[in-house]
């Protein structure tokens, strides 16, 4: 019998091993519209939101009934919003380090609890320093979420996607920012301010839970560490990149306009000829339910007309609304806040968004960027606009918020002039 032989073996072809998940995830361009994981980004970041901003300006609503309790000025009553956005400012960029180091969603997850912790802790303040040096701390953990929000966002959803997903996250601030105030303000009227604190951070609680059981894992690997030298090369590349240091301008002069407004209205409204009571007055709060329809579609017209034009339009519509809020009619008034609200949403998403679609480098530093000079507007802004409302009025106030958004709306002009995105 004439022996048998099996034909040749390619021994390459054998031994080459199936490509693994580090592979595969090289070649990953984020999770798509749609898909299951999309819908647990989306949804974790909207309860993020609203665990956050429920938190950061609960109090917002009622610093009328706080500076009668405490026997302050409405300006010195505004800090108690403004050591809160202090606390995040000048922790976005240590945020950001922390998240490369641990990864973004544990990250988070730690900013959630430990916000949620110290919010707990705000309502036993007995007097206005510990008041604010409690509420700066919260605001140091609630400066997690912003500052890393927006580069989860980046890296975990297609790029085609990530607008949309990133306005979700601030529709998420919109209804949390609602929360906080419209559910404080009444149970803080009929019993105190404190009680009515202690409600919304019940609530943030919850959120925060939801959000720390959806969230999904990254994808993507941990970026390498960088010593100090990487961090602040990552820092200066975007600080003196024109069209980022455009973008944090919008963060700064925009948000300080907003956080004016809605900090001194209700003083307005409180006295002669309107004499609101504290009840009511919360529930203008309820406008910035505007703000979470017109920053998602804000995030879809970019898509389709770019986010230049859409910036623009919406910071014509923050001016005109807070032009209406001189008015002497009450219902014009608040036509023209929710106007403004309008306005301020959808150039916040498109400006937040933008900033994480147009890094090179330093992602996560440029979103945390980003966050430091939006909160130190609302700080430093927010504060000033109250010494122009005491010494000067509300129609001036108001004056003051149109100058800084004619600014913002022109430097973007200029500095985004060649910018496709």
């Amino acid at each position: 019998m004439r022996p048998r032989y099996l034909p040749s073996v390619d021994v390459t072809e054998r031994t080459t091993l199936p490509p693994t998940a580090a592979d595969r995830d090289q070649d990953w361009d984020g999770h798509p519209r749609g898909s299951r994981a999309y819908r647990r980004v989306v949804v974790a970041l909207l309860a993020a939101g609203i665990a956050t901003f429920a938190q950061l300006y609960s109090v917002q609503g009622i610093l009328p009934l706080i500076a009668s309790d405490l026997g302050i000025t409405p300006s010195q009553s505004s800090l108690a919003v403004g050591f809160a956005t202090v606390g995040v400012a000048v922790s976005v960029l240590p945020w950001s380090v922390v998240a490369d180091r641990l990864g973004r969603v544990r990250a988070m997850s730690l900013s959630v609890v430990a916000a949620t912790v110290l919010g707990l802790i705000v309502p036993l303040s007995p007097s206005l320093p510990m008041l604010l040096g409690v509420r700066f701390l919260e605001g140091m953990a609630l400066g997690g979420l912003p500052a890393i929000a927006i580069a989860y966002v980046s890296e975990e959803v297609h790029r085609r996607h990530t607008a949309v997903a990133a306005a979700t996250y601030v529709s998420g601030t919109t209804i949390g920012g609602l929360l906080g105030r419209v559910v404080a303000a009444p149970i803080a009227e009929h019993t105190d301010w404190r009680l009515g604190t202690l409600t919304v951070s019940v609530m943030a609680a919850a959120a925060a839970a939801a959000f720390l059981a959806l969230a999904p894992q990254p994808r993507r690997p941990l970026p390498a560490r960088d010593d100090d030298t990487r961090l602040r090369d990552k820092i200066r590349a975007n600080l003196a990149d024109r069209g980022m240091l455009a973008l944090y301008g919008q963060a700064f002069l925009l948000m300080g306009g907003f956080v004016t407004v809605y900090n001194y209205l209700g003083f307005r409204l409180e006295a002669p000829p309107f004499g609101l009571p504290q009840s009511v007055i919360g529930l203008l709060f309820v406008a910035y339910l505007s703000g979470t329809v017109s920053s998602r579609v804000a995030g879809q017209l970019a898509g389709r007309l770019g986010r230049r034009a859409v910036l623009a339009g919406s910071t014509a519509v923050m001016i005109a609304g807070v032009a209406l809020t001189a008015a002497s009619s009450l219902a014009v008034i608040l036509s023209g806040l929710v106007v403004f609200t309008v306005g301020f949403f959808a150039a916040h998403a498109i400006a937040s968004g933008w900033t994480g679609h147009r890094a090179t480098v330093g992602r996560a530093q440029s979103g945390s960027l980003y966050n430091l000079f939006y909160y130190a507007g609302s700080s430093v802004i927010g504060w000033t606009g109250g010494l122009v409302f005491q010494t000067a009025g509300w129609t001036p106030m108001a004056l003051y918020v149109a100058a800084l958004a004619v600014i913002a709306a022109g430097w973007a002009a200029v500095a985004l002039r060649a910018d496709r995105s």
